[in-house]
């Protein structure tokens, strides 16, 4: 059956896309570059090797690196350009939403190094860096092979192509791209599904970085002295030295480095007080930073502020990788555990397939992405060919900052990786029952290593510390302290760590908050056209203060009540993020087929098919499970026989708590089934519309804007290649590109 070509008055002919066959750009390999790529993908099948060939013998970590860092390359160099150049057929010469709508408030060309480190940053929260700790309760194997393998061919590919559709379509929304070319059936499930899961997720990153920041003076200082850096960064860049990244870049990275040494500072002065902050304060800044972050244009503060600490996170897991060559630790956690098999590890219930998929989210396949990748950047991006470096690179550094976290999670001792991520009901409250509850896991560690460990980083104690973040700063001050000052700077590291987790997730919250107006946005423009101005005043605040006051309200309540708020949607933040991962992928697949691409749509088809087999199963678990660990209904059932009985059942501490769990179990399991309802009503009508696309090809209508001639010229990748430079000297630009013509009408 021929492939259906898109017609329809939205379609521009004229267009050089739309000749499906067309030549994709050429480059062979010369060949010193064959003889360079043979010998990363040796390095990339000789770190696999060895990991799969070890048979309980401790091996270094850094042959995980060597692993990982080859696939990369060749996933980057080889898939990544075939889907640009011959699947999406990417165009320079079509100008895009930044240049042809730029307003300076939320269209803007951004340079794409300073895009680079926004997307970067927008998209890598918690996820990257204690999902993979948690999911190493079933060994260092299955998480790392997801990790490297769900990022290649699933979740850098999600952010890549859904960035390519958001930009041809001048930066819609995932659910309003859903509702446009799926259906009115498909597009309100998708709507509703979207928005309600990014509230969750942004609730969630919301209470990491709260409690990460609560009576941290210093990293509440280092922190906010970032929006004033950043303010500063984009003034210079838009007014006072246009075009000048380079040396923003370096001023900006200077600030941040004397912010992070004056918080220590702080710390120690008569000021600490002043910026030692309760969780209640730090809800109400948060919410205020998210809706000035969401108003402003983009260029003032969220742009320079993610790009500034882009330089911190990459920056730091580089130095982390370098340390880790350079110490060659050891993975001590088993390739794989008996928790794989059996599903009843302390750190998480359930069994390998399908909780390590979902545990293992941002690293490797996340839909979160997504809303980022349909929300922000296509309004920034400058040129098309960017979407490679962009979607799949930024995706690929956030999957290696995974990489790092299960090898921070795997060098420490197994005995004390189960002691600082069971809860207490597990494994007791003091150093003695702790050690006893590791040993009957089968990994011994005594009371006083226990003890000693806990010393070693200045806390009390590191017993039942959960939720991934101690556990990595642990890791990641076991690395450091290896190379820079010993065991004395062991509490130093591990107290950086967690300042340096807490910015890692913030970025992700201010960004987040953007894109969900935009979403809102764009829903509510369905309704009263003016919301389709995504820049009109009274739709920005409106929008912005529904989004934050959602989040908001969720995470006020959570930290006043430890049942409550957000505690309690908590449990669905994993598959709620991976069925969002459904929908993007849905919707992808979709536009393949409408747009001309059958022959490619296994390019998002498969990673689809995977993931909404392991998220509908994992949902059927959660909500049928007769494991109380496992299934919400079930948990409901034996607390609320427990409240029969006239008995209170731990986490509950009175009957109150005990009808609190109750709730929140029911909550919970008809918020699961809800979900997987909706991405199923999607998935069905995005069944229906392909099978009509490729059976009726004249019905097809697609919502992509005319093609429109770019006025900018601008390298496709960070480094201009040879004919980039040429191209650029000849319009009399440096290497950040620009405009060559007068602006596009």
């Amino acid at each position: 059956m021929p492939e259906p070509e898109a017609t329809g008055t939205e379609r521009n002919t004229a267009s050089p896309d739309t000749i499906p066959d067309s030549p994709p750009p050429t480059g062979g390999l010369s060949p010193k570059s064959v003889a360079a790529w043979v010998l990363v993908a040796l390095i990339g099948a000789i770190g696999w090797g060895v990991l799969a060939l070890s048979r309980g013998e401790e091996i270094s970590a850094a042959w995980l690196l060597a692993a990982s860092l080859g696939s990369y390359a060749i996933g980057y160099r080889f898939y990544a350009r075939f889907i640009s150049d011959r699947v999406l057929k990417v165009d320079k010469t079509r100008a895009t939403p930044a240049e042809r709508l730029d307003n300076g408030v939320d269209f803007h060309p951004t340079d794409r190094r300073v895009l680079f480190g926004h997307h970067f940053a927008a998209v890598a929260g918690a996820g990257p860096l204690v999902g993979p700790v948690l999911a190493a309760q079933m060994g260092y194997l299955p998480g790392t092979i997801w990790i490297v393998a769900g990022v290649i061919f699933a979740g850098a590919v999600q952010d890549m192509v859904t960035l390519f559709f958001s930009t041809r379509r001048d930066g819609r929304s995932l659910g309003q791209m859903a509702r446009d070319e799926i259906g009115p059936v498909g597009g309100a499930a998708a709507l509703i599904a979207v928005f309600a899961i990014m509230v969750i997720l942004l609730a969630v990153l919301a209470l990491v970085i709260v409690n990460a920041l609560a009576h941290s003076p210093w990293g509440v200082f280092s922190i906010g002295m970032t929006i004033p850096i950043a303010l500063f960064m984009g003034v210079y860049l838009r007014v006072l030295r246009p075009g000048r990244v380079t040396e923003v870049s370096v001023i900006g990275v200077a600030l941040l480095l004397l912010a992070i040494v004056a918080g220590g500072w702080v710390a120690e002065s008569s000021f600490a007080s002043t910026f030692t902050l309760e969780k209640e304060t730090l809800v109400v800044w948060m919410i205020v930073y998210g809706f000035i972050a969401s108003v402003l244009p983009v260029w003032m503060l969220l742009a320079p502020r993610d790009y500034l600490s882009t330089f911190m996170k990459v920056g730091t897991i580089a130095l982390m990788a370098v340390g880790v060559v350079l110490a060659m630790p050891t993975l001590k956690m088993p390739a794989v555990t008996d928790f794989a098999a059996r599903g009843d590890g302390p750190v998480f219930a359930g069994s390998m397939f399908p909780f390590v998929f979902i545990t293992i989210a941002c690293g490797a396949l996340s839909g979160f992405h997504s809303l980022v990748s349909s929300g922000t950047t296509p309004k920034m991006i400058q040129k098309e060919t960017q979407v490679r470096v962009i979607g799949y690179g930024a995706m690929l550094t956030e999957s290696f900052v995974a990489v790092m976290a299960i090898i921070a999670a795997c060098i420490i001792e197994p005995g004390l990786f189960f002691a600082v991520n069971s809860p207490a009901g597990v494994i007791g409250t003091s150093v003695e029952t702790a050690s006893q509850a590791v040993t009957h896991f089968g990994f011994a560690i005594s009371p006083e290593a226990l003890a000693q460990a806990a010393k070693d980083v200045e806390e009390t104690s590191l017993l039942s510390r959960t939720g991934g973040a101690p556990t990595f700063a642990l890791g990641m001050s076991q690395i450091f302290s290896s190379v820079i000052g010993g065991a004395g700077m062991k509490a130093f590291w591990y107290h950086f760590a967690i300042m340096f987790e807490a910015l890692f997730i913030l970025t992700t919250v201010d960004a987040g908050t953007r894109v969900g107006r935009f979403m809102l946005q764009d829903t509510l423009g369905n309704v009263h056209k003016s919301f389709k101005d995504i820049s009109w005043k009274p739709g920005v605040w409106l929008a912005s203060a529904v989004v934050v006051g959602g989040w908001g309200y969720f995470l006020w309540v959570g930290v006043k009540d430890p049942l409550g708020g957000i505690n309690q949607l908590f449990p669905l933040f994993g598959i709620a993020n991976q069925l969002l991962a459904a929908v993007a992928l849905a919707v992808c697949t979709t536009l393949l087929i409408k747009s001309g691409r059958l022959r490619w749509a296994w390019v998002t088809g498969v990673p689809l098919a995977w993931d909404v087999a392991v998220t509908l199963t994992a949902s059927y678990q959660k909500i049928f499970s007769d494991d109380v660990k496992v299934g919400f209904f079930a948990q409901r059932d034996k607390y609320q026989t427990g409240i029969d009985a006239g008995k209170v059942l731990p986490p509950a501490k009175n009957m109150d708590e005990m009808h609190t769990v109750v709730t929140n179990a029911t909550v919970d399991g008809a918020l699961s089934a809800l979900f997987a309802l909706l991405i199923v009503i999607v998935l069905l009508d995005a069944a229906r519309t392909c099978f009509k696309a490729i059976s009726d090809p004249p019905s097809v209508r697609l919502s992509e804007v005319p093609w429109t001639e770019s006025k900018i010229v601008a390298p496709a990748g960070l480094i201009p290649t040879a004919e980039e430079r040429a191209e650029l000297a000849a319009a009399g630009l440096d290497s950040g590109g620009g405009r060559t013509k007068e602006p596009v009408a």
